[in-house]
């Protein structure tokens, strides 16, 4: 007997030959067909910019109890992504390094130094940029304290706190360990149950997170708009802001150039595709959060399954290279502005020890600029108000950072396809004649039924 899925599409479904027709599902009628027929035929990012404009736009004339909805509905949203982000992690990551067989270590090893490459270029584009062109259009010592924009939000009428059962480097450390355990014994029950729990997460993020991620991007820029203040501290740096912005272009660009050489792939078709991620990026600030959509991406690019599933999660927590652009773009900038100088040689340490620091980023938004003070404080001597002012800054335009972050992973993902996946798909196929030649072997004491079952 054969069962129709809910989740079928409409198209492929025909007419209903029985005597009740449902009002809902593949055989509903016309009229009902038709919404989600429009709906569906818009994509992800559509639904993403359509909701961005929205938020700009409502929230100019909204009422503050309006705002106030979306805010109580984004604390909700955001304290559940806290909560699932870890887990998603520990299942997705942990996994993939199994299914990566006994060579994981290398992998390993090979996408963290891609990641960590990939930051250093983008500290050094921004490095150089700053040197030469701020002193140029800043004017030395007209440094304003200002206050942290995140500050003038709307806050929600009620919170739900939601802790998380671990924190996100609890989360990797855990796949790390129980992932390359698995590689080392015979695929059974724990690997059955990883398998098992990154299903039931993918149809979670899939049936639950994505279709909401617009409404939570909508009340993001709502909430933006309305408050204001976001704006002013932009229309202080829009100098810097806009090279800034230039700035993760041109890296995304050599990113996808250097994926393009190296996978034999057009790299601006594949930064295209890639496009989505980018969007749901601009909305949610957190590369965590983003993560089922740089998958989806990263596969789309043709991507292996195995290399996407643990290339994609690692690079979300280790690679900020879109993240460095902006701190140290900004650091210079609020250095110039206090009438001092950059100190080449003090930077290049500072971006060096970045790289390594912002992986303790929490997965949230404005994390890595959290996990950065520190360096801040001790590299650079900034004193509070240029922390507050480098923390202002930050946040008002923090998405573009993570934007970059997850869209380059998706370079970094062509990478290590081309380098592993052949190796990859060897050890598979070695496996599965391993696999089949101990069910021959087996199956000669067992009888031909219960074989077939």
């Amino acid at each position: 007997m054969s069962h129709t899925s809910l989740f079928s599409s409409p198209e492929g479904s025909g007419p209903s030959t029985g005597h009740h027709r449902p009002a809902v599902g593949p055989d509903a009628p016309d009229d009902a067909e038709r919404p989600q027929r429009w709906w569906s035929r818009i994509g992800l990012l559509q639904r993403i910019l359509i909701a961005i404009v929205l938020g700009v736009l409502v929230g100019l004339p909204a009422p503050e109890w309006f705002v106030r909805i979306f805010a109580t509905f984004n604390g909700v949203f955001g304290n559940f992504l806290g909560f699932i982000v870890p887990v998603l992690i520990l299942a997705l990551v942990a996994p993939a390094i199994g299914d990566l067989g006994r060579g994981a270590g290398r992998w390993l090893a090979l996408t963290g130094g891609v990641a960590y490459t990939s930051t250093l270029l983008g500290g050094a584009l921004a490095l150089t940029t700053a040197v030469l062109l701020f002193p140029l259009i800043l004017t030395p010592g007209s440094f304003e304290s200002m206050s942290d924009p995140s500050e003038a939000l709307f806050g929600p009428f009620f919170e739900i706190e939601m802790n998380p059962p671990f924190d996100v480097m609890a989360a990797l450390l855990l796949a790390f360990v129980l992932g390359i355990g698995m590689t080392l014994i015979p695929k059974g029950v724990i690997h059955a149950g990883f398998v098992e729990l990154r299903t039931v997460i993918e149809k979670l993020v899939m049936g639950v997170i994505v279709p909401l991620l617009p409404v939570y991007i909508f009340g993001v820029f709502l909430n933006m708009t309305a408050a204001g203040e976001v704006f002013t501290v932009i229309g202080t740096f829009l100098g810097v802001i806009l090279v800034v912005f230039a700035l993760t272009i041109v890296l995304l660009v050599l990113q996808f150039v250097i994926a393009g050489a190296v996978a034999h792939k057009n790299p601006f078709a594949a930064l295209k595709t890639m496009l989505p991620a980018y969007a749901t990026a601009l909305g949610t600030s957190s590369s965590a959060a983003t993560i089922p959509i740089t998958l989806r991406q990263a596969l789309k690019l043709g991507v292996r399954k195995p290399v996407a599933s643990f290339v994609v999660p690692l690079c979300a927590t280790i690679h900020l290279a879109g993240s460095t652009v902006k701190i140290v773009a900004f650091s210079s900038a609020v250095v110039i502005l206090s009438g001092g100088q950059v100190d080449v040689p003090v930077m290049i340490g500072f971006i060096f020890m970045l790289g390594v620091t912002m992986v303790a980023a929490p997965g949230v938004p404005g994390g890595a600029i959290v996990a950065a003070s520190g360096l801040l404080t001790s590299m650079l001597g900034f004193t509070e108000p240029e922390v507050a002012l480098m923390v202002a800054t930050y946040v008002a335009i923090d998405s573009f950072g993570t934007a970059t972050n997850v869209t380059g992973d998706g370079a970094i993902a062509m990478i290590v396809d081309r380098i592993a996946g052949d190796r990859l798909k060897l050890a598979e196929d070695a496996e599965d004649a391993a696999s089949d030649a101990t069910g021959t072997m087996a199956g000669n004491d067992v009888a031909p039924d219960s074989r077939a079952e």
